[in-house]
């Protein structure tokens, strides 16, 4: 592998979700999570009108991302990058699609839950101007009973996704 293939950056492109993409998108959830959302979680969130990205790169299925806007509030339920292609930026893409959409809707507010046992996202939320804002107790499924969730905020304010770094 050249040095100039792996310094380039990837291709991504980003679209709405359909329904035609639920089996890319299942089989994603599946190798990402140990308790992946159903099939019908994301119908419904399609159905509902829920803001639904779906990350391509190079034509294929490589993340994806759902938002449900409410008023002035934007709640972050789903962020989700193919374990392959983890580290090379795509979450920070899709999360600042989502902020772009939400700042389009005239949001103040973006919320979302993490599990503490995922530091490499709880990084990623801080570096984008996430802050934690309390504790789910035992919202999230896990192996030996159940995960707290913590949750976390992001106040969207004039100029701010003109002072973000570049990707």
């Amino acid at each position: 592998m050249s040095a100039a293939w792996r310094d380039a950056a990837p291709a991504w492109r980003l679209r709405a979700m359909r329904e035609g993409d639920l089996d890319a998108v299942m089989a994603i959830e599946g190798r990402a999570y140990p308790f992946p959302w159903t099939r019908g979680i994301f119908r419904d969130c399609l159905l509902a009108g829920h803001q639904a990205l779906l990350a391509l790169e190079d034509d294929r299925p490589a993340g994806y991302a759902v938002m449900s806007i409410a008023a002035d509030e934007a709640h972050v339920l789903n962020l989700c990058t193919a374990p392959e292609r983890q580290g090379r930026g795509l979450g920070r893409h899709l999360l600042r699609a989502l902020l772009r959409t939400a700042r389009d809707h005239r949001v103040q507010r973006v919320f979302l839950e993490v599990r503490p046992s995922n530091p490499q996202a709880i990084a990623l939320y801080h570096s984008e101007g996430f802050n934690e804002i309390g504790r789910r107790p035992r919202y999230y499924p896990a192996m030996q009973g159940r995960e707290d969730a913590l949750v976390m905020a992001m106040e969207l304010v004039d100029g701010d996704m003109e002072r973000m770094p570049p990707l």
